[in-house]
């Protein structure tokens, strides 16, 4: 999306282009698509003590590193593919997180057949089902429905997903929508 450079934006991203267009065209926009909601939760998975940029620049990779965030595909990964995976220096080769990745991807089957979706189960803590549009300039990094977001999935046994990862996941897929008042992709 081509804009001028006195366009308005949140101040986060920046002028990376990349970020930009993140910002533009993905973050704050609500996504119900599960296959989405499960690449946003390997990629902020990814990012944790990490900087976003840092696993945007590596997006395409952990795509092709875990199946097109195929869900059952990921899921189905033996110790084999760890190790494949702690080689490919296109991602984070971190094992906890590979591992985690692997172990979510079987937790967010379960909870997909215990709520018939991914989205269904997220959407069930948000005020009235639906997505939350900020009012401040100021953007937290938790909220309530973050911690209590975190806490059940941490309940179920996902890993890599604490209050501040789940409110930065929220943001990602919508949710929430944090633009800044004046930022023209509110």
């Amino acid at each position: 999306m081509a804009t001028s450079t006195s366009t308005i934006r949140c101040h986060w991203c920046g002028n990376d282009d990349l970020y930009t267009q993140y910002h533009d065209e993905e973050w704050g926009k609500e996504v119900h698509d599960d296959k989405v909601l499960f690449e946003f939760l390997v990629l902020e998975s990814a990012q944790a003590g990490l900087s976003w940029i840092t696993i945007l620049r590596r997006r395409k990779n952990y795509r092709r590193a875990f199946a097109n965030f195929d869900v059952h595909a990921v899921a189905a990964f033996t110790a084999d593919d760890v190790e494949r995976l702690m080689q490919d220096a296109g991602i984070i080769r971190n094992r906890l997180k590979i591992n985690a990745t692997i172990a979510n991807a079987r937790h967010f089957i379960e909870v997909q057949q215990e709520f018939g979706s991914f989205d269904r189960y997220l959407y069930s803590f948000m005020p009235g089902g639906k997505p939350i549009v900020s009012q401040s300039a100021t953007i937290p990094v938790s909220t309530d429905i973050s911690d209590a977001i975190s806490k059940d999935m941490k309940k179920r046994g996902f890993k890599f997903f604490g209050t501040t990862i789940c409110y930065a996941y929220m943001q990602a897929t919508g949710m929430v929508n944090d633009h800044v008042p004046d930022c023209a992709f509110r």
